[in-house]
């Protein structure tokens, strides 16, 4: 009796392991992954398209943290939201090694962060609100003001450096002191009056 496998089940197994998509790619279920709430921090959207990113491009405009935001489905490698009732999608383009559920929940959070920015004193309030950087800031405020930094390039947020790009080019680096506070801001010094109160 033969009993090696035809050809063509071994052909067809194959196709359907390779549609099959990797845990990264595929969609999280509906029921546990539409979280509803606000933007985490400031982003930078074209109207339609916001990067992890984060770059300060040309065109871009800083949608502000505490926007009443809404996930509204999965693309490869996208979250769809509604952002103060605009249709927009947030790009995992550099953070991959997060789960698609886990990089939404970045994002969109339960919580409103301006009810904890109103408690910062004004001179973090105001760097927050500037999308900007100032000594003193915990890696919280950080977050806020400048986003998530890129995951494959910062894959412990307990590290004492985060790099941030302002654009592809133009990497600036945000420098945490044994407290979890900024000590400083390592960039070129134009760059560096762009992003920092330094």
């Amino acid at each position: 009796m033969n009993t090696r496998t035809p050809f063509a089940l071994l052909l067809a197994a194959a196709a359907v392991a390779m549609s099959t998509p990797t845990f990264a790619q595929r969609p999280p279920s509906p029921a546990s992954a539409q979280p509803e709430g606000f933007l985490c921090c400031n982003m930078r959207s074209d109207g339609k398209w916001i990067s992890d990113s984060n770059y300060a491009d040309n065109g871009q405009r800083m949608v502000p943290l505490g926007s009443p935001a809404k996930v509204t489905g999965y693309g490869r490698y996208r979250v769809h939201v509604t952002l103060d009732g605009t249709s927009q999608s947030i790009g995992n383009d550099y953070s991959r090694e997060i789960p698609m559920e886990a990089f939404a929940k970045r994002y969109v959070v339960a919580d409103d962060p301006r009810v904890k920015l109103a408690a910062y004193p004004a001179k973090i309030r105001e760097a927050v609100q500037a999308g900007r950087v100032t000594r003193g800031m915990t890696r919280e405020q950080v977050l806020m003001s400048l986003g998530y930094p890129i995951a494959s390039e910062n894959p412990q947020l307990e590290t004492a450096t985060w790099r941030y790009w302002q654009s592809s080019f133009a990497e600036y680096q945000v420098v945490f002191d044994n407290a979890g506070r900024v000590k400083e801001v390592v960039a070129d010094p134009t760059l560096k009056r762009l992003v920092s109160d330094e």
